[in-house]
């Protein structure tokens, strides 16, 4: 019995108290740590193994590989912390309703995911990707007829959608690879 308990506070040691001391950065990811006594450090820990202090330094991974944002019909919209979207309602130049369904490709800027953690949150697909998305995709939908959208200045309206996103995620450390859209349904009504 007793070596059964020596065991579980080995264990115990091992796990909680050594591994408190390193923080494992996979490929695809770096890492910011959080400091008790100097909040967010501004130094970004790039893949690889990392000391920290236990207990007094708590370290988040940010995953910094293209993500996807994907507008679309089987998005679950009450799973906020998805990326993505439902597909978004548009009123084009001639007054007509549609529904903008696509994907917009992502990346975080390694630079600036400290300012992002301490700024914005973790919740920064909620309080900014989401509504901007929106908000820009009708913008730049209502300069053109629907018909526009659906045929021949489809990839103008991705160019300008990209710049537009490009000019306000930029200053937040997000960076906007491309937009693709799928699916331009017209409404009836």
């Amino acid at each position: 019995m007793s070596e059964q308990i020596d065991k579980m506070m080995y264990s115990f040691v091992m796990e909680d108290v050594l591994k408190g001391f390193f923080i494992k950065v996979p490929p695809g990811y770096v890492a910011c740590v959080y400091d008790l006594g100097r909040g967010v450090l501004k130094k970004v820990l790039r893949p690889g193994l990392h000391l920290k202090v236990p207990f007094w330094q708590k370290a988040k991974l940010f995953n910094t590989q293209t993500l996807e944002y994907n507008i679309s019909g089987t998005f679950d919209i009450r799973k906020i912390k998805l990326m993505g979207d439902e597909p978004i309602k548009i009123v084009s130049k001639d007054g007509k309703t549609a529904l903008i369904e696509g994907t917009i490709l992502l990346r975080l800027d390694v630079d600036q995911i400290p300012h992002i953690w301490q700024n914005i949150g973790e919740e920064f697909v909620e309080k900014i990707i989401r509504p901007t998305v929106r908000s820009r995709v009708r913008l730049i939908s209502s300069k053109y007829d629907l018909r526009d959208i659906i045929s021949f200045m489809r990839d103008e309206v991705e160019t300008q959608l990209k710049q537009e996103l490009e000019r306000i995620f930029y200053q937040r450390g997000i960076l906007v690879e491309n937009i693709l859209l799928s699916e331009i349904k017209a409404m009836k009504g």
